[in-house]
């Protein structure tokens, strides 16, 4: 087993829940640009908090850097902790545990899919399901935008995009839901619905081909086969899935307490665009993850890395390296790696910054009087070493009923984003710093 420095820094339990960016502060101070963490008991990596530390990472993937886990996985313990981290570390066959020829070829078609859909037709299916769940909550004057609205919204666009009815969409937000905080028998019997849900989805486009995403991916020139489909179609869904709902809740939570965005709603001083580059760059949705090992004994930036010692990027700690970027205005539109960089950046960026924004706006459009329900400060945050996520978005509003007589925001022309009506009430005070030096 590999030896770390003793002491390091947990990325786990409620102390680095509730305030990770203080934990990246001690890092710094204590070990520099790479620094030795705890991902679950017993489990170490080594973790890049610096934003140039990072940018070398992930721009010069080949003969060094590799994305294979494969070595790593042999070295760790049979224990339920290691077990976990297979979900989102253990090797699979698609774009973001392969290298060189074969990670171009699987990226290739996930890209190459997306394309294949308008932006126009993009932003109808979001809005269509936006405004079907809204409507459900919209007389009841309060909701969670966490379970009822962002993890139901991308997971009913993604079992359309599938090209599947949307009856069939309970099973894959059962699944997938049951996925996220469950027991290990929970976990067990979420995953098996999971793939049997993925097997009848191929099963049914490989006998009835039809004008969606399952059959470009299918069909893609790169000819996958049986298995391979099913590890870019399940990729495709779990790393749209979760990174988008931490997205859309942290981006509504902080409009909700910030006055620069109040500003936003009624003068157009900083928009919805401008807030989800301020959470990608600050609050980013997948805040340690980015995978990489090494090929062979390096030096980096002060830690010495050996072949299966698991290299973890923090996008998070990366993005707010003081002094790293200037302040101020800057052509780069404020550089962060909310996405990735180098041949390992999302390829489905551009697709996902549309559905967030849609998502978001309408939410703002709809909802009037929309605010939190508690001080930012006081929202809960769930445990892990790799999201940023909220376990709940509880938000209050005006109640409105999209049948009700009279102009109401969804019969209205020329609807106007909802404003918070106590934006300088000191229980709805902006929580979070002053934006951070990218």
């Amino acid at each position: 087993m590999t030896t770390y420095i003793p002491g390091a820094a947990r990325l786990y339990g409620p102390e680095f829940a509730a305030g990770p960016q203080a934990v990246y502060a001690v890092l710094r101070e204590q070990h520099g640009r790479v620094a030795p963490v705890e991902i679950a008991p017993g489990i170490h990596a080594h973790l890049v908090i610096d934003y140039r530390a990072a940018l070398d990472v992930t721009t010069n993937a080949g003969e060094v850097w590799s994305k294979n886990p494969r070595p790593w996985q042999a070295t760790l313990p049979d224990t339920a902790a290691a077990r976990g981290l297979m979900g989102m570390i253990g090797w699979r066959p698609n774009c973001l545990f392969s290298d060189g020829q074969a990670q171009q070829r699987y990226r290739r078609v996930i890209s190459d899919c997306f394309a294949m859909i308008p932006p126009y037709r993009m932003r109808a299916l979001v809005t269509e399901y936006a405004d079907r769940l809204i409507a459900e909550f919209a007389g009841t004057g309060r909701a969670d935008l966490v379970g009822q609205y962002a993890r139901l919204i991308l997971l009913n666009l993604f079992n359309r995009l599938f090209g599947r009815p949307d009856t069939d969409s309970a099973a894959l937000t059962t699944s997938l839901n049951g996925l996220m905080d469950a027991t290990p028998e929970e976990g067990e019997a979420a995953a098996a619905a999971f793939g049997q849900y993925m097997s009848e989805l191929l099963d049914s486009k490989y006998r009835r081909p039809g004008d969606d995403f399952t059959t470009w991916l299918l069909h893609h020139p790169a000819a996958l086969d049986h298995n391979e489909a099913l590890h870019e179609l399940t990729l495709t869904v779990g790393a749209g899935n979760e990174p988008m709902v931490n997205l859309l809740t942290n981006t509504i939570s902080r409009m909700l307490t910030n006055p620069r965005y109040y500003a936003s709603l009624t003068d157009g001083a900083l928009s919805v665009h401008d807030a989800l580059q301020e959470v990608l760059r600050e609050e980013p949705s997948m805040a340690n993850y980015g995978p990489y090992f090494v090929t062979q004994p390096v030096e980096f930036h002060g830690a010495w890395i050996r072949p299966a010692e698991l290299v973890l990027v923090s996008y998070a700690a990366a993005n707010t390296t003081p002094a790293a970027l200037p302040d101020g205005p800057r052509s780069d539109n404020g550089a962060h790696l909310g996405f990735g960089a180098g041949a390992h950046r999302c390829p489905a960026a551009d697709p996902a910054l549309l559905i967030a924004a849609t998502s978001v706006e309408r939410i703002l459009t709809l909802l009037p009087g929309l605010r939190l329900a508690v001080p930012r400060s006081e929202l809960v945050w769930r445990h892990g070493p790799f999201h940023r996520s909220l376990a709940e978005l509880p938000v209050t509003f005006t109640p409105v009923r999209p049948d009700q007589p009279g102009e109401t925001p969804w019969t209205s022309s020329s609807p106007s984003p909802s404003t918070p009506s106590a934006a300088t009430s000191p229980a709805n005070a902006p929580a979070c710093a002053p934006p951070a030096t990218s």
